[in-house]
């Protein structure tokens, strides 16, 4: 389903009501596919160390953040050249390093080699901070991404709890991410982050002042989604678009670092359980209409869109 035209994305206050929140977020999802959230209960601490232990992590020497390269399991540091939307024209202009539920060798899911699940790859000899603080924010706006899925549940006739029995050992990636600085004048091909749609349910993005995140409407103009104070913008993705058969919207959007200064920012890709049948949600047929997709599971079709957009899963 193509986003609705709008030349603002809606910023959504979470400590409204449960009612009118879920009605709000549910516009958003279906005509927009992004809006920001306020009132979300992340401590400013916890996103302040997350920036400050991001921006000492990318100032590493190279060797140090190589020695944590990413994994089969899509944990680690991701260098530039490694990530390339789609049929993009050159790969995304930034680095990136992932983490995600820290699960030991021993767990039984990782024992049974399901996909993208493990430990994390953390650099504790150049710079232990990091676990702690990344750890930190990863489990706060966790709990942020069940308050906005408990308003989507409702939203879609679902159990309140719906999506958080979905969420028991939860495929959820963090990514902080660093864009170098860009000159003003620097050609459009090169981007940030192409153009693209996510791959996951939602995602829950902090981005610092630089600026850059543009969203797609549907006349196809680039609407700027720029930093707000204390909000976070969340977007739907293609596995929830999937789950909903487009009822809520995966938009194309990019980030595009014309500032000439560093930009930072730390995305929390928020995806249920790996063995999660992704089956069309029944309120989201018509009488009489078949489902647009074929049934998958979450790690299954998270891990084939990570096979076509990344260099490391294909050496």
């Amino acid at each position: 389903m193509p986003a609705a035209d709008f030349s603002a994305v809606p910023v959504i206050d979470l400590r409204s009501s449960p009612a009118a929140t879920a009605a709000a977020i549910h516009q958003a999802a279906t005509e927009v596919g992004f809006f920001y959230v306020t009132g979300h209960g992340v401590p400013d601490g916890v996103i302040a160390d997350a920036y400050a232990q991001s921006a000492a992590f990318f100032a590493l020497p190279a060797a140090a953040k190589l020695s944590v390269r990413i994994d089969r399991r899509h944990r680690g540091f991701i260098e530039i050249g490694e990530a390339k939307m789609y049929e993009a024209a050159q790969p995304d202009l930034k680095e990136s390093f992932i983490f995600g539920l820290e699960l030991p060798e021993s767990d039984p899911d990782v024992v049974a080699g399901k996909p993208l699940m493990g430990p994390n790859r953390w650099p504790d000899r150049d710079l232990p901070a990091l676990r702690p603080a990344l750890t930190a924010y990863f489990e706060a706006v966790g709990a942020l991404g069940q308050r906005v899925l408990a308003r989507m549940a409702v939203a879609l006739g679902l159990a309140e709890d719906f999506f958080a029995a979905r969420y028991r050992k939860p495929l959820a990636r963090g990514s902080i991410i660093y864009y170098p600085p860009q000159p003003p004048t620097a050609a459009d091909a090169r981007y940030g982050v192409s153009a693209h749609s996510d791959y996951g349910c939602i995602t829950l993005l902090s981005q610092d002042a630089t600026g850059g995140l543009e969203v797609r409407n549907r006349a196809g103009d680039w609407i700027a989604a720029p930093p707000r104070p204390d909000c976070f913008v969340v977007n739907i993705g293609d596995l929830l678009a999937r789950w909903t058969n487009d009822r809520y919207a995966s938009t194309p959007h990019r980030v595009v670092n014309r500032s000439g200064r560093a930009r930072y920012s730390i995305a929390l890709f928020y995806d249920p359980d790996v063995d999660t049948p992704i089956e069309t949600l029944a309120g989201c047929l018509t009488p009489g209409q078949a489902p647009g997709y074929p049934p998958t599971t979450c790690g299954a079709y998270i891990a084939e869109r990570f096979d076509r957009a990344f260099a490391y899963r294909r050496r």
